[in-house]
């Protein structure tokens, strides 16, 4: 009985639909990178608190980014 192998089909995405996860993907990158890596509380373009940037503090410095 000859074996049967399953040939794999690729996903063909039309270019708009391409271009929107691109650009999805693209801002929530941006959003994280700001979020972790700029914003830094009293600078912060959401008010002066510094909620978010204890939230991220540990992955700041683990990823690099000096805060102090």
């Amino acid at each position: 009985m000859p074996a049967t192998t399953a040939v794999p089909t690729p996903v063909v995405l039309p270019l708009p639909k391409a271009m929107l996860w691109l650009g999805g993907t693209l801002l929530f990158a941006l959003a994280l990178y700001y979020f972790i890596g700029i914003d830094q509380g009293a600078t912060s373009v959401f008010g002066d608190n510094m909620y978010i940037h204890e939230f991220v503090h540990d992955a700041r410095h683990f990823l690099g980014f000096p805060c102090h």
